[in-house]
């Protein structure tokens, strides 16, 4: 490696989101020290955007180390898990005090909380953040949701806040909390973004399947939609997919893709964390759900032959008036799935002391990221009016949009179950919005059945303590537990 000047900022790990990265950073004028474990991504990182900035290519660790000024900040973009770990393990017998590691990556919380606290032991400062927008984000601009330390942010936060996308000026990057924060709050990010995307093909679905129409006709439902109250990138991306002919078939490309969802875990990691909280996060959950059903193809295969209903389509003149009533269930189920994540938020940031600021997630999830929506505005808001609200529901804005929804969102949930196209997200949205709603619960009844066969007690509504009946003589009192 030639002599130069040393790099502002480095960059380990040249799959697509870190070379994009790095050149994120190079054309806002850091200098940057660029590293891979095989050398041939290095080299074609230079060879074809070297133009874009200055970049100082490492062969070996301990080049890249040696390539950066101090304190050094370095970003690592490998795969979450082990691979994470066995860079940091290069890395941390090479740095000194006050050296900055970042992992971009999606690793779970727990990881960066294990990672942060050894670090900081060696005096080291380690930094989980959470980086949405995927490719192209990375590159023009993502959502960044760092956490870690105060000192570590005042070193590494201005250059995030550089590269990251901007809505009316401001940076849609801010400091989380510490230690895991960032990573929790980007899992939950995600989670979110899962119900989102369930929601939004379910709506397609119903269309398709209840009202008759094909896709290119939905396309233009969904690019109406995105001109209002749902414009968001998942509704105008989906009218993109929507509109699109199979250059080889020349068939709706929706109708050549195979029915399999993928996914990458950090939703499934979003529900486990709910468990653990006690937060209900239904909407989330269905939509991991309705993953795992797509992909379980023996399953599915042996319910083909199951009996389903008699009706299959809307008439014509109900059929007209349907995709209006889901849009209004569609809105309604998102407020709902964005609220449950923002529960999860609150009770993770109780849970491990973050203080994490719910009005600031709204907004910078604003620009660069996958789930960027218009009414994350309204999300913001709504925490600046009352930063402790218990949920999102009962903001005046969204208490209203429900109120206005709800008897559409109930004809979309009938529907569905009357022609038989499943519709999990809408159903388990609206029972949460009832159970919400609900002045008593059948909870009462779980719990009776719960003392009967196990004696675990219950409470009761007219005096304090806990009590257990003694269900084997009739009419014995309760005791006093």
């Amino acid at each position: 490696m030639t002599e130069q000047s040393p790099a502002r900022i480095g960059v380990t790990g040249l799959a697509v989101m870190g070379r994009n990265l790095a050149r994120n950073f190079a054309r806002h004028g850091y200098r940057v020290a660029v590293h891979n474990r095989t050398q041939a991504r290095t080299t074609a990182l230079l060879e074809e955007f070297g133009h874009e900035g200055e970049f100082v290519a490492a062969g070996t660790t301990e080049e890249f180390v040696a390539a950066l000024e101090r304190p050094r900040l370095i970003v690592i973009m490998v795969k979450a898990g082990a691979p994470t770990d066995a860079v940091i393990d290069e890395l941390v017998p090479l740095l000194d005090e006050g050296d900055v590691v970042a992992d971009g990556g999606n690793a779970h919380f727990l990881d960066t909380r294990r990672r942060e606290a050894a670090l900081r032991e060696r005096g080291l400062h380690f930094v989980g953040s959470g980086i949405s927008g995927g490719e192209q984000g990375a590159l023009e601009g993502p959502s960044i949701m760092p956490g870690g330390t105060p000192e570590a942010y005042r070193v590494l936060g201005p250059l995030l806040e550089d590269i990251a996308a901007k809505v009316d000026g401001k940076p849609c990057c801010t400091h989380v909390g510490p230690d895991g924060a960032g990573h929790f709050v980007k899992m939950v990010h995600n989670g979110i973004e899962y119900a989102d995307m369930q929601l939004i093909a379910e709506a397609y679905d119903l269309l398709r399947h209840g009202a008759g129409l094909q896709p290119d006709a939905i396309a233009e439902v969904f690019r109406t939609w995105n001109a209002g109250r749902l414009e968001s990138y998942l509704i105008e991306i989906t009218a993109e997919v929507l509109a699109r002919t199979d250059a080889a078939t020349g068939k709706p490309f929706v109708d050549v893709v195979l029915d399999q969802a993928e996914q990458k875990g950090t939703g499934r990691w979003t529900v486990q964390s709910a468990l653990e909280l006690g937060v209900p996060v239904s909407g989330i959950a269905e939509a991991v759900f309705a993953r795992s059903l797509s992909g379980s193809v023996p399953l599915r295969q042996a319910g083909r032959g199951l009996p389903g209903p008699t009706e299959t389509w809307l008439d014509s003149a109900a059929a007209d008036r349907f995709a209006d009533d889901v849009e209004q269930a569609l809105y309604a189920s998102k407020m709902v799935a964005y609220a449950q994540g923002f529960n999860q938020i609150q009770a993770g940031s109780a849970e491990y002391s973050w203080q994490i600021d719910p009005g600031e997630m709204a907004t910078i999830w604003r620009g660069g990221c996958i789930i960027r929506a218009r009414f994350l505005d309204r999300i913001r808001a709504a925490y600046e009016a009352d930063r402790e609200r218990p949920t999102l529901l009962t903001d005046a804005h969204f208490r209203e949009a429900l109120g206005s929804a709800q008897s559409a969102w109930r004809r979309v949930v009938s529907v569905a179950a009357q022609l038989g196209v499943p519709a999990p997200g809408f159903a388990t949205a609206l029972a949460y919005y009832d159970g919400l709603r609900a002045e008593r619960l059948p909870a009462a009844l779980v719990q009776g059945q719960r003392d009967f066969f196990g004696a675990h007690t219950y409470r009761r509504v007219d005096r304090d303590g806990t009590f257990h009946t003694r269900w084997e003589v009739e009419g014995r009192p309760e005791e006093q537990r």
